[in-house]
């Protein structure tokens, strides 16, 4: 992914990609796509799935550090408070000539509105969960769960 997709692209994505359902199993399903869709790529990530506060998943591959798990929390935390894709949220923001970190009036190292974090909607009782990409270009993060939640869905 080169161009950043619009705020109705990314609203788009996350309408297309509500489940039916997501169980302890789903994540497991969903973070071992995750798994091999990164090492098929060599990309140095780290991966988190929550649901309702409960970590269900994770994986740190060759090349993540611990900031990655850090990225993880700040990126996790803006979908836990906006119910959107952190990528959503920080293009908002952009989009009405500022930044995240000037305006949201939140602790940038406790908030990351950066690409990566998407919240995990099940029809009928909306956002119950994040499933979270940290370790490539914010893109490119966004990018490889879309796909993953995509191949899932399938």
């Amino acid at each position: 992914m080169t161009d950043a997709p619009t705020i109705p692209e990314l609203e788009e994505q996350e309408r297309r990609l509500t489940l039916p359902h997501f169980t302890h199993d789903d994540a497991w399903a969903l973070g071992t796509l995750l798994v091999e869709l990164a090492r098929d790529r060599h990309a140095p990530v780290a991966i988190d799935i929550r649901r309702a506060g409960q970590q269900l998943f994770h994986a740190a591959l060759t090349g993540s550090t611990p900031d990655n798990d850090a990225w993880i929390d700040r990126k996790r935390r803006v979908v836990e408070r906006y119910g959107c894709s952190s990528l959503l949220v920080g293009t908002r923001f952009r989009a009405k000539g500022t930044t995240f970190e000037d305006s949201s009036r939140l602790d940038p190292n406790a908030y990351a509105a950066h690409g990566g974090a998407f919240p995990i909607t099940v029809e009928g009782a909306g956002v119950i969960g994040t499933v979270v990409v940290s370790g490539l270009p914010q893109l490119e993060d966004h990018a490889l769960v879309v796909e993953a939640l995509e191949l899932f869905k399938a």
